[in-house]
């Protein structure tokens, strides 16, 4: 299993649309193939000292193998997200393990 991460930190101040094209786009790429699971979401509401919450999406991909996530790294629906969200976000973080 590849677990692939990724924190994004959105610029203030944008349009809702934009914000819905990131949900959208960002959701649009579970049909990857080799994608086996794929959510998007806000930081949850727990609040303790080693929770950090500063950033306004996380995207967890799950792959069966690292094969799976080089194809999803070079597909068009994943460049169409980065072409059109790229602008979004101010610091973007990937953390992937296995």
């Amino acid at each position: 299993m590849f677990v692939h991460t990724v924190y994004f930190w959105l610029k203030p101040g944008l349009a809702p649309e934009q914000v819905r094209s990131f949900e959208t786009l960002a959701n649009a790429m579970a049909k990857i193939p080799g994608v086996e699971h794929l959510w998007v979401g806000k930081p949850a509401s727990t609040d303790r000292p080693v929770i950090d919450r500063s950033y306004s999406y996380a995207l967890i991909v799950v792959f069966k193998d690292m094969a799976a996530h080089d194809v999803y790294q070079a597909h068009a629906i994943h460049d169409t997200f980065r072409e059109t969200c790229g602008g979004f976000w101010s610091q973007v973080k990937i953390y992937d393990s296995l």
